[in-house]
């Protein structure tokens, strides 16, 4: 995703001022796209660490994954190349929205296989955090085609709800101890 952010080709200060429309489009997106790739490296750390035995459908479930995440870095470069337009907050909805049911479906496997009662079952409970997301992700691709802003603020709002990371499995793990 950085690989997008073009250096100035002059060594002056002076030299900036025609890429900053475009360079705030780049690093805006890629922030808020580097968050999200945080929030599912940290959120998959706490997924795997519940785990206490694997199987084919967990790793095909976890490829799975894999490949939505892989595409966050072409939505983030079409977002950041047109500023923001209406069709690539689209596509970058999308993605997220596909991001986040992989990774529902990734955790069922993982819950069906350790076990209702297990560790991973109790911690994430109902997950009305994993909901609440999904219905703004929703919201924020219906918003999309109307006004590309409101569309940003849905995708905001859900890296702002996962930012500071998921206690749930901690807490689990600590009353386990």
């Amino acid at each position: 995703m950085i690989l997008e952010i073009k250096v100035p080709e002059g060594h002056e200060f002076a030299d900036l001022k025609p890429l900053i429309p475009k360079f705030l489009s780049y690093i805006l997106s890629y922030i808020l796209s580097f968050i999200y790739v945080g929030i599912y490296w940290n959120n998959h750390h706490y997924l795997i660490h519940g785990m206490t035995k694997i199987s084919g459908k967990i790793l095909w479930a976890n490829l799975h994954l894999l490949f939505w995440l892989s595409l966050i870095p072409v939505a983030t470069g079409w977002m950041g190349e047109h500023n923001f337009a209406k069709a690539s907050m689209t596509l970058y909805g999308v993605v997220l929205f596909l991001s986040s049911v992989a990774y529902f479906i990734l955790q069922r496997i993982i819950i069906v296989n350790e076990g209702e009662n297990s560790i991973l079952a109790k911690a994430i409970g109902r997950d009305l955090k994993g909901y609440t997301s999904s219905v703004l992700y929703v919201l924020g691709i219906i918003f999309s085609f109307y006004n590309e802003w409101i569309s940003g603020a849905a995708y905001l709002i859900v890296a702002l709800l996962w930012l500071i990371p998921d206690k749930r499995i901690e807490r689990v793990f600590a009353s386990k101890n």
